[in-house]
């Protein structure tokens, strides 16, 4: 059972309780399997896993419905502001320190919904949402080394001669040495065209939120040509970072040359030293007008100099979606990981994924 879906099985029931529905923890329990069953993209799905799993008489179906409305579209909620309090309150009396309010319930709904359903207000939140999100990446090995115990190193002569200084001669306490580890770099290459033009304004969010927030981070957007953006990007203010971030970007939601923007970075940037042993990440839905053949070859010569490629499509979450862009087809192939970007939940999950790469 996935760790959200019990999560929020749980804090759904809090509410319940707090409006006067008993919901035993064995309910809760089947609740959560429920969820993880249905998924929380579907609300009829999700309404009638909770009413089939929760209830127990006819009377509770009104104060579910209000629960329901105030815990997955706070928008529409019916709940007063009275009764959003006691909410509150009963949830805080039920379990000292762990109080689960609407508000909380309004984070978690923001979480799974896509980018594209967004209004201003809620990029706003989930700018605070993906600041918190950490880019802990692999570690490699390094060239340099680092002093270690003997059991672990090998012989450190200079470090040995020094310490013998102090022992009239005798090497006494030797020293060892072994190689240390580094983080890999994480290049990101995120697509600003057209198409993508609902989920590019979050997704320069998370890039800003990767770089201010990890060393050893590049990132670059593509259109019609290729634009470096980490010094844009390097500004702690997110706002100020992502205006400076536009004004260099020439071809904002222009076309798309997925082919020749990578053959830009390859030449230019990656086998001249950028990608070898990094983490490339590609964030592009894959819909190119340039020649797929293009941009097969390249995705080829990136694979070979880098440690993983991995491609984020905001569109793989969508219902029946299968990999049939042209682009999308031809890079396929030649990625590690194929993985969606259409949420905050969905990148919280890619920087699980290059912590394992």
């Amino acid at each position: 059972m996935a760790p959200e879906r019990a999560s929020t099985a749980v804090a759904f029931a809090r509410v319940l309780r707090g409006l006067g529905v008993a919901t035993p923890v064995g309910s809760v329990t089947t609740y959560a399997r429920a969820l993880a069953a249905v998924g929380l993209d579907d609300p009829d799905g999700v309404y009638w896993a909770g009413r089939a799993t929760l209830l127990t008489s006819p009377e509770q179906i009104r104060p579910y419905d209000e629960a329901f409305a105030a815990f997955w579209n706070p928008t529409a909620a019916r709940l007063s502001d009275t009764q959003v309090r006691m909410a509150h309150l009963r949830v805080g009396e039920s379990e000292a320190g762990d109080e689960v309010g609407v508000r909380y319930s309004a984070r978690e709904v923001l979480r799974q919904k896509d980018f594209a359903a967004y209004t201003k207000d809620e990029h706003a939140e989930a700018r605070r949402m993906m600041a918190d999100v950490r880019l802990a990446g692999a570690l490699r090995r390094s060239r340099r080394r680092r002093p270690t115990t003997r059991a672990r190193g090998v012989p450190d002569v200079r470090a040995t001669v020094r310490r013998a200084l102090r022992t009239g001669g005798e090497p006494v306490d030797r020293a060892y040495r072994a190689p240390s580890q580094r983080p890999r770099r994480i290049v990101l290459l995120c697509d600003v065209s057209g198409s993508m033009e609902p989920y590019s304004r979050a997704l320069l969010r998370f890039l800003h939120a990767a770089i201010t927030g990890r060393r050893r981070v590049e990132a670059f957007v593509m259109g019609t040509r290729l634009t470096r953006l980490t010094r844009e990007l390097a500004w702690r203010d997110p706002d100020a970072a992502l205006e400076r971030a536009a004004r260099a970007v020439p071809d904002w939601s222009g076309g798309t040359r997925l082919g020749e923007g990578l053959r830009a970075f390859n030449a230019e940037w990656g086998a001249a030293g950028m990608a070898r042993g990094a983490v490339v990440v590609v964030l592009s839905d894959g819909w190119d007008r340039g020649n797929p053949e293009l941009l097969a070859a390249e995705m080829v010569r990136l694979r070979r100099v880098a440690h993983r490629v991995i491609w984020v499509n905001p569109l793989k979450a969508t219902a029946g979606y299968a990999p049939l862009a042209q682009g999308m087809a031809a890079a396929l192939p030649h990625v590690d990981a194929f993985v969606e970007g259409h949420s905050v939940a969905a990148l919280e999950e890619l920087a699980r994924e290059l912590a394992r790469s």
